[in-house]
């Protein structure tokens, strides 16, 4: 049973879980109700990354530590997390493909070794045991893999993440590989140019095979990253639901790896689950042309191409360090923080598009996510304070902060 303080617009308030029935009386303050909602839901996001000694102090906490810290999952009331086994884009040679094997492998054993040594989580692989470890006390954590290119061309690898215990497989990241053609083409710092829109027209054949032995595991396909061809032919390919776990809307900030109204349609139309990201480049509003020129001329300036996916991409390839650093403050400063009014604003459009069973959050910790209101895990009580002010009832919060993505768990398990 959950009983941490919780940390709503910063007040401590300890309210153990006493059931999404209680009722609320009349001499509750917000702060109150909230926790107490707070409490009672099952708290899971979707997708946060696992630190590592080399990931960059800029995806850290303003203590230098993991943004989903168990200390800080604690305070948040979260009951699960799915750690991502991701491999960042590497180049498509067997060195490359080796690289990217090497990473994904590094970061499963992380986490491996979090859970191990810790008395706090255990893992899980089914609603069943994320409810049994809530009873037991304790956090669940989930696997997730991204980035189709760690497997090398052996599908049989998809087998070895399953048995280890992913349950979430995303089949891209940036750059296109050859499985998926991804939302956000890679950038060739050599020749100063993007790779094609599209490589496969969305799914390789050697995609449709790996999509199919994720069905046939019991997994989830996540489509975060995929181009839009390839979502849609995912979504026709699968028996199971897909989820985004860490996506945006499209409509609302117009960057290329967040999901269009026809995504979103048939991702509803299916079963699926789109979770928001706390992500502030993949929630601002980029359709004011006056801001879109001063965002290309803080890129020119920087000495980055003007076309973008989103309008921070490619810092990393600025090698000095204090140049990274003034870019990044003259973007943050021109696009500003987006906070937690601006992504429920994403869940109500998903929401009014294609219901509240459809919804879930997914924050990217440790890998750019954290906004104002919600930097860490330790405030997502913040989110459900939101969500109670625009009139969601318990019964949805409690859908869109766990028992949505729950739902399409079972369902992968029982094909």
């Amino acid at each position: 049973m959950k009983t941490q303080p919780l940390m709503i617009a910063g007040l401590g308030i300890g309210l153990t879980s006493i059931g999404l029935s209680a009722c609320v009386t009349p001499d509750q303050t917000p702060a109150e109700r909230t926790a107490e909602i707070h409490q009672s839901a099952i708290v899971i996001d979707a997708h946060a990354d696992i630190v590592l000694p080399e990931t960059s102090p800029l995806y850290l906490g303003a203590d230098g530590q993991s943004k989903a810290s168990t200390v800080k999952l604690q305070a948040g009331a979260f009951d699960a997390v799915v750690m991502s086994v991701a491999a960042g884009p590497k180049p498509r040679t067997a060195a490359g493909r080796a690289s990217a094997a090497t990473e994904a492998e590094a970061k499963l054993a992380a986490i491996q070794t979090r859970v191990a040594q810790s008395p706090d989580l255990a893992f899980a692989t089914s609603s069943a045991q994320v409810r049994d470890n809530i009873e037991a006390g304790r956090i669940s954590i989930l696997l997730g893999f991204q980035n189709a290119q760690s497997l090398a061309g052996d599908l049989a690898r998809l087998d070895d993440y399953y048995a280890a215990g992913v349950r979430v497989f995303a089949l891209t990241h940036m750059g296109h590989n050859d499985y998926a053609d991804s939302s956000r083409p890679m950038f060739d710092g050599a020749t100063g140019t993007y790779e094609v829109t599209e490589e496969h027209g969305g799914l390789s054949s050697l995609g449709l095979e790996a999509v199919a032995r994720i069905d046939a595991l019991g997994g989830i396909v996540d489509v975060s990253q995929m181009s839009k061809a390839a979502t849609l032919q995912a979504i026709a390919a699968t028996k199971t639901p897909v989820i985004a776990t860490h996506s945006n809307v499209k409509t609302l900030s117009d960057v290329t790896r967040n999901l269009s109204d026809a995504e979103i349609d048939r991702i509803g139309a299916t079963g699926g689950v789109i979770h928001i990201a706390a992500f502030s480049a993949y929630l601002v509003d980029l359709s004011d042309p006056i801001l879109a020129a001063k965002i290309r001329a803080v890129r020119r300036g920087a000495g980055l191409p003007e076309t973008y996916s989103y309008p921070y991409e490619l810092y990393w390839e600025l090698e000095d360090e204090a140049e990274k650093l003034d870019f990044l403050t003259r973007m943050r400063t021109l696009v500003g923080r987006q906070d937690v009014s601006r992504m429920v604003d994403h869940i109500d459009y998903v929401v009014e598009r294609i219901g509240v069973d459809h919804v879930g959050i997914g924050t990217d910790f440790n890998h750019g996510g954290g906004i104002v209101g919600f930097v860490e895990a330790d405030s997502a009580a913040n989110v459900t304070a939101e969500l109670l002010a625009r009139g969601y009832s318990a019964q949805d919060i409690n859908k869109i902060w766990g028992e949505n993505f729950l739902r399409v768990l079972d369902q992968a398990a029982a094909q």
